[in-house]
């Protein structure tokens, strides 16, 4: 395995250890780090990453980087995985791979307010490389690894890597409305069970409805027996 891995020239990495990276991540963002720190940490179970960002548009479009990475992790996966691998994406950010959750994504900001530009993203990556040993294939349906997927080969570091190399791309794709409509295709094109019944936590409660789709800012339009309800990816942001 490389033990210092390549980012593009706009990411500087940061190796945090045993640390958790998101938390690092957001620690130094607060401080005023530049875009593009990217802070990392590997072990044989899991692939843990941050992103800081400091988008120049309203936190409400500038979301959609939460939508980018998530496209470019598929893409840095489909790039090293076998070929019949299947790898789909929760608007809530979570990563099914081959239909089970292998991880997700998740992100925090300097401000909850959609209409105001915010200091600073932070998009954290988990990613699950191999269950305990205790737990035989089909023990947990929902839940699986990249070694139980026939991905075991695939070194951590050039995965985190590539994901970093995609993620680049798609979130330059964010300056102008041709590339946030290829980004919004490409990832309607991976969502998991769109048109589809769901039930995800909002507000301290359960929204059960169908899956219609998203908005232009990747909002979830859910319809509900009392009507369709848009729910705006800033909901997802957590406190750092």
């Amino acid at each position: 395995m490389t033990e210092t891995p390549s980012f593009p020239p706009l990411m500087t990495g940061l190796a945090t250890g045993p640390a958790n990276p998101f938390v690092v991540a957001c620690a130094e963002a607060e401080k005023g780090t530049d875009s593009g720190l990217l802070a990392w940490s590997v072990s044989d179970e899991r692939l843990r990453a941050a992103l800081v960002l400091a988008p120049e548009m309203p936190l409400g479009r500038a979301m959609a980087a939460f939508c980018a990475c998530a496209v470019g992790f598929q893409n840095a996966l489909g790039t090293l995985a076998p070929p019949e691998t299947a790898l789909h994406l929760d608007w809530t950010g979570g990563l099914r791979l081959n239909g089970g959750h292998v991880g997700g994504l998740r992100v925090a900001a300097s401000t909850r307010d959609a209409a105001a530009e915010p200091d600073w993203l932070t998009i954290g990556l988990e990613l699950t490389l191999q269950l305990p040993d205790a737990l035989e294939p089909g023990q947990t349906p929902d839940w699986t690894a990249l070694n139980h997927e026939g991905c075991g080969e695939i070194e951590p570091l050039h995965l985190l890597e590539a994901w970093s190399r995609h993620s680049l791309i798609w979130i330059n794709e964010l300056e102008d409305a041709k590339g946030r409509h290829s980004l919004y295709r490409e990832w309607q094109g991976l969502a998991w069970n769109m048109g589809q019944e769901i039930s995800l936590p909002h507000e301290g409660q359960r929204l059960t409805g169908t899956f219609l789709g998203v908005d232009e800012n990747f909002g979830l339009l859910l319809k509900t027996a009392s009507g369709t309800r848009l729910i705006p990816l800033t909901t997802l942001i957590e406190d750092p």
